[in-house]
């Protein structure tokens, strides 16, 4: 009996020692360190359902009648669109059908998160850049977990890391992408979609990055260079209108120096970076009162984030209460939760409306409700709430952590410093 206790023993321990062995090769250490990883968002999204929670604003107030309105024709209030649209001038008829050649296809699978390097790379190599996704990650996500870029994050890249130029708009509408593409110009957009997550099982909203190259009238679709999927990925008009819609409509065009005009014939009013917020609040406004279930929180929030983009911070404000309170009445399989991951103008709205315990509250709610809450922006958004309400220990305890989430995060660093302390 003893002899075959000593066996088992040995065995097991030999065992370990070869799995000890076997976890030093770096392929089968990230393999099973995935597996782990995978295994422990899992059960900390089933024991704490982030779409269960729902951001409830405590400091919503009337817009006081003497704070000036920077977009005069907007209110707190939406007005119902008029029945009779204003006249438009024909527009060039363009091509039914067109498919744009010269992008090398770059996927996002094997490093985490890439998505929006990827994209960019792919747009980029339109333009001959010769780099790869790891260059524009390295820059745009020094840590390598970092959940989300931002649309601004890979502009600036575009005009502080390479020889071409880019013009980042929102209110994107199928006809101007249409325009462009036809006219040679891939374009960059962000989009939320619904994924089945590999940890939970669950159909998911989140945000995601596509290079529009090409279109088809009779199909009614276009065509788009999608990193998790495949190149050449076929989707409906109505689809990437919806998709699209999440995101305020948000568009990158990259272009050499030398083409800068006809960039901007093609875009028209969208030239100018203002008017192109204007329209997108005109967009929003309108949509409210035509759609419904998600999308139509979508309209509410894209109304919020173009009066921020236009500092009517108050409208911004009443539009973003109007958004949570509509979120509210979603279906919970159906909420996109993760929509502060991505987007921060909540953060602007409240912060500059005076709402510093609103901008602490969705914050924390935020962070709290990540496995790994690696979100630079929430954590310096609420720094500056806490720095507002006068608690500055909690808040440079958070530029801190923004810091290690996203290195040299120059927000943070330069309100670090404002607070008279280094990195």
């Amino acid at each position: 009996m003893r002899t075959n206790r000593q066996k088992i023993l040995l065995a097991v321990l030999a065992l370990v020692i070869l799995a000890g062995i076997l976890f030093t090769i770096p392929p089968i250490r990230e393999r099973v360190m995935w597996r782990v990883d995978q295994l422990r968002v899992s059960l900390f999204y089933r024991f704490r359902p982030p779409e269960k929670e729902v951001f409830v604003p405590q400091e919503a107030q009337p817009r006081p009648t003497a704070t000036p309105t920077i977009a005069p024709t907007f209110t707190s209030t939406p007005e119902e669109p008029e029945d009779t649209p204003t006249p438009q001038p024909t527009p060039t008829p363009l091509p039914g059908e067109v498919a744009l050649d010269g992008i090398t296809y770059t996927d996002q699978h094997g490093l985490w998160n890439y998505c929006a390097p990827a994209n960019l790379a792919m747009q980029l190599s339109f333009w001959g850049w010769e780099g790869d996704r790891v260059d524009i990650g390295t820059y745009v996500k020094p840590f390598e977990k970092d959940k989300n870029v931002m649309a601004y994050e890979l502009s600036d890249y575009v005009t502080e890391q390479t020889d071409l130029q880019s013009a980042l708009r929102y209110g994107g509408t199928l006809e101007l992408a249409k325009a462009l593409i036809a006219n040679g110009y891939p374009v960059l957009i962000e989009k939320g979609t619904y994924i089945r997550e590999t940890s939970t099982g669950k159909v998911s909203w989140m945000g995601h990055y596509n290079v529009i190259t090409g279109y088809s009238d009779q199909a009614q679709e276009f065509i788009v260079q999608d990193s998790y999927y495949t190149p050449d990925y076929r989707i409906a008009y109505d689809l990437l209108a919806s998709e699209w819609r999440a995101f305020n409509n948000v568009f990158v065009v990259v272009y050499p120096p030398e083409k800068q005009d006809e960039v901007f014939e093609i875009l028209g009013e969208y030239a100018d970076p203002e008017q192109s917020n204007r329209i997108a609040a005109q967009i929003a406004s309108d949509e409210i009162y035509t759609l419904s279930d998600v999308d139509k929180f979508f309209a509410w929030f894209n109304r919020g984030s173009s009066l921020v983009n236009l500092q009517d911070y108050y409208g911004a404000a009443a539009a973003y209460d109007e958004a949570w309170s509509y979120y509210a009445t979603l279906p919970e399989e159906g909420r996109p939760w993760r929509i502060t991951w991505y987007q921060t103008g909540p953060y602007f709205a409240y912060f500059y409306a005076g709402r510093y315990q609103d901008v602490v509250n969705l914050a924390t709610q935020t962070i709290d409700g990540a496995v790994e809450p690696y979100l630079e922006e929430n954590f310096y958004w609420r720094a500056r709430a806490y720095t507002a309400l006068g608690d500055f220990d909690s808040a440079v305890q958070d530029l801190r952590t923004s810091l290690e989430y996203h290195p040299d995060f120059t927000p943070s660093v330069a309100f670090l410093r404002e607070l008279g302390y280094s990195e």
